[in-house]
């Protein structure tokens, strides 16, 4: 596989990017293109590792978008900045996959109008990994779209199912939809519209899962529109954080606390390591024309390494192309035209 990286993008680039694409290349076959300023990414090479693996190569790109640019506006004004040439790559049969830790809106925005969306999928969806004690669950959409109606769900839940099957190896991925209650009859229009053509497209759809379950690992993939899945995640990675701190603080108090500390510290760290985020890497966007992989904007060299690695796994598996198989099989779940749309949501909104 050939990972093209935005070495340019994140709060650590490119030193972090690049220590991480040296530590993926350093035990793979696979070819990482790293794009962005060439002169500094040199430096960076010769400063980590004094001489670059073979398998890595430098494409020059010598603009960046920043985390406070528009993405659309940014992607017309920068033709050559780091993540539109490293998606152009994938466009162009250069590469088989991108990863970014650079400004998720413009990661995304290169993914749409650069790669395009797969046909019949009307919205592509951004997931993200919330782990409990006994593995992951793939949450969708977490903040692609803000806005979503019944059909984008099922969208999102085959999208979903397709990865969690291919790429981590979940068999007959169990689908749940975040709702405020377990009764069919829960939640506002769109649960409930949703719950109805989830129960009727032929997935593993069991049922309405609440955000409580969720931790339980009731399903491996729930779906929810943006706005929800945004706050929902951002809840949980904050609430994650702080337990972990608060923990940490209370067992450097009292004269027994070096004991303690000493005592649990196994416990601690095989339970830290249960919700080790920078194991996952980063995130698909899922229902583009090629594999686009985003991740965290503070991603360090190990993050940076398992993101590499996350595009790999899903441009083997080719998740886009059973993506596109997937809407070739359900035409009735697909795309329906921009008239029946509006039209459909004018009547939601009116009933």
């Amino acid at each position: 596989m050939r990972i093209a990286v935005d070495a340019m993008g994140g709060d650590n680039a490119p030193r972090e990017i690049v220590r991480g694409a040296i530590g993926y290349a350093s035990t793979s076959a696979d070819e990482v293109i790293l794009v962005g300023d060439v002169p500094r990414m040199e430096r960076e090479i010769v400063d980590y590792a004094k001489a670059s693996p073979a398998n890595i190569r430098l494409v020059d790109a010598p603009e960046v978008i920043e985390m406070g640019e528009h993405p659309a506006t940014a992607l017309r004004a920068k033709r050559r900045a780091s993540i539109v040439v490293a998606t152009d790559l994938v466009r162009d049969g250069a590469a088989d996959a991108v990863v970014s830790a650079g400004s998720t809106g413009a990661t995304m925005a290169a993914a749409v109008f650069r790669l395009g969306r797969i046909s019949g999928i009307d919205r592509p969806a951004l997931p993200a990994h919330m782990l409990t004690a006994t593995g992951p669950v793939m949450l969708l959409d977490v903040g692609a779209n803000v806005d979503s109606d019944p059909e984008n769900l099922v969208q999102y839940a085959a999208m979903g199912s397709i990865f969690a099957e291919h790429v981590l190896h979940v068999a007959n991925p169990r689908i749940g939809l975040l709702n405020i209650g377990e009764e069919v009859e829960k939640g506002d229009t769109l649960a409930r519209a949703s719950h109805e053509k989830l129960a009727a497209a032929g997935l593993h759809f069991i049922g309405n899962v609440e955000a409580h379950e969720m931790i339980a690992h009731r399903a491996d993939v729930v779906v929810c529109d943006g706005f929800v899945g945004n706050v929902v995640i951002k809840f949980f990675e904050g609430l994650t954080g702080f337990i972990f701190r608060a923990m940490k603080e209370d067992l450097k108090q009292g004269p027994m606390a070096p004991l303690a500390l000493l005592a649990l510290k196994p416990g601690f760290d095989r339970l830290k390591a249960r919700f080790d985020y920078e194991a996952n890497g980063g995130s698909p966007l899922l229902g583009v024309k090629g594999v686009s992989i985003v991740t965290h904007g503070r991603a360090e060299a190990r993050m940076i390494q398992n993101a590499i690695r996350v595009a790999s796994e899903a441009a083997h598996a080719r998740v886009p192309e059973l993506i596109a198989e997937w809407t070739r099989d359900h035409p009735a779940l697909v795309h329906r035209g921009v008239r029946s749309r509006i039209a459909a949501r004018l009547h939601r909104e009116r009933a």
